[in-house]
């Protein structure tokens, strides 16, 4: 999962900061800048394409590979094409055909990361999901650093040209881990296998023949299972559960959009950002994913979703502080480390409870769903940040930030009560751990 992680995160700010980076520096204009940043989106309707990836076989390598497998080489072969495309053409002769590697890179990257999470969820049991996700959040968190720092300091040395020819390079670890790896079996419980007839049922009662008959069968299969299966498991509480993935890290996504600009208007120098900001946070986060793979396996997830759920609007208020301060180191690296830690405990546990949500039938189609749903709200309201600034300052946007994240302690203590992920099995896999308490 480490390498996996990696793999992950490589492409994602080569189609994003550093690539908007590597156009600007070559003088494309802002405009083209900004459009181009859009390819971007990939990742966030990436749950149209989740069922094609859940239920649909590729000639020869899902019968060499298996199902997963299959679509992670295909998906880490087209983001090495796409990066070693944009490498060999210059945006200021062929921007079109730039676009045309980015956009590809980019759904590779969104379709490697659904097989990757489907990957994870049905590889080892409920218990050790959080494991999985600190391995993971690891090495994606190093690949942004490489994709980040790395891109760009190998420019400064060399050209872009040999910057994303060497990340292309990069995408040789996914594919030799993918390889290496074997395929997670995966077990179909008695309520899947009874949806399942259903369909069949209906199939033999349908009046239509040939290609009607093969795609109406796989839009049931693909499509209408995975969420009747989710809403027959959870019932009335299936609300309650989309709204609490909704709104989990809202306070997070709603404050980090203004936490650079925030350093800057505070005085603070664009060195002391980078080495408290960049590097120190990230082995706070790093150091936080770590732990909450620890706890979940000692403490369960519904003890820790509560928990983290409670930390993130504490740990805003730290920037609230740091706001009154003024730029004092020792303020920025208490609020970085607070902010970082409890951010990458947070992000540990709730993939480890994303990841118990789902039916192992159904794997990718659903944690798609949830990732999806999981960053919306807050990429949304994030766009009113800078006018919320300018109206009440930033020590009352930091406080704004951290009550919009109460809803999510109450629900998180709703869910505990009415669908605690620790006394439910995962569909298609036993769990031979059980957390005790």
């Amino acid at each position: 999962m480490l390498f996996l992680g990696f793999a992950a995160g490589l492409p994602l700010l080569l189609v994003g900061g550093t690539f908007t980076a590597w156009l600007r520096d070559l003088g494309v204009e802002l405009v083209a800048i900004g459009f181009l940043s859009w390819v971007g989106m990939a990742h966030s309707i990436k749950i149209f394409w989740a069922p094609v990836v859940d239920r649909m076989s590729l000639p020869v390598l899902t019968r060499v590979l298996g199902r997963r497998r299959a679509w992670m080489i295909l998906a880490q072969s087209v983001i090495a094409l796409g990066l070693l495309g944009i490498a060999l053409t210059d945006p200021r002769e062929q921007l079109w055909l730039v676009a045309v590697w980015a956009v590809l890179t980019a759904f590779g990257s969104a379709t490697q990361d659904i097989a990757i999470d489907a990957y994870r969820i049905e590889a080892v049991s409920r218990d050790r999901q959080g494991a999985m996700a600190a391995a993971y959040i690891f090495g994606y968190r190093v690949a942004l650093l490489a994709a980040g720092a790395g891109a760009l300091h190998l420019a400064a040395v060399g050209d872009w040209s040999l910057s994303y020819g060497v990340m292309a390079g990069l995408m040789a670890v996914g594919v030799i881990t993918t390889l290496i790896i074997r395929e997670p079996e995966v077990a179909i419980d008695q309520h899947t296998r009874q949806l399942e007839q259903r369909v069949v049922d209906y199939l033999d009662r349908t009046t239509h023949r040939g290609w009607r008959r093969r795609l109406t069968a796989w839009f049931i299969g693909a499509v209408v299972c995975p969420f009747a299966d989710f809403w027959y498991r959870y019932g009335r509480t299936a609300l309650l559960v989309l709204l609490f993935v909704a709104l989990f890290r809202i306070s997070d996504i709603f404050m980090g959009v203004m936490a650079n600009p925030f350093y800057l208007d505070l005085g603070f120098s664009k060195t002391e950002i980078a080495n408290i900001a960049a590097a120190f946070g990230l082995a706070m986060t790093l150091t936080g994913a770590a732990l909450g793979g620890l706890l979940v396996m000692r403490f369960g997830i519904t003890r820790m979703l509560i928990a983290t759920a409670c930390l993130a609007p504490l740990t805003n208020l730290t920037f609230s502080w740091l706001a009154t301060l003024g730029p004092e180191l020792y303020g920025l690296a208490f609020a970085i480390m607070a902010d970082n830690l409890s951010g990458g405990l947070a992000i540990s546990v709730f993939i480890a409870y994303l990841s118990s949500l789902t039916n192992s039938a159904y794997t990718a189609t659903q944690y798609a769903l949830f990732s999806s749903i999981m960053t919306l709200p807050g990429q949304f309201l994030a766009g009113f940040t800078g006018i919320l600034v300018e109206q009440v300052g930033w020590v009352w946007f930091f406080v704004s930030s951290a009550l919009i994240g109460l809803p999510a302690i109450v629900l998180a203590i709703l869910i505990a009560h009415l669908a605690n992920p620790d006394q439910v099995t995962r569909p298609g896999r036993p769990d031979p751990h059980p957390v005790r308490h």
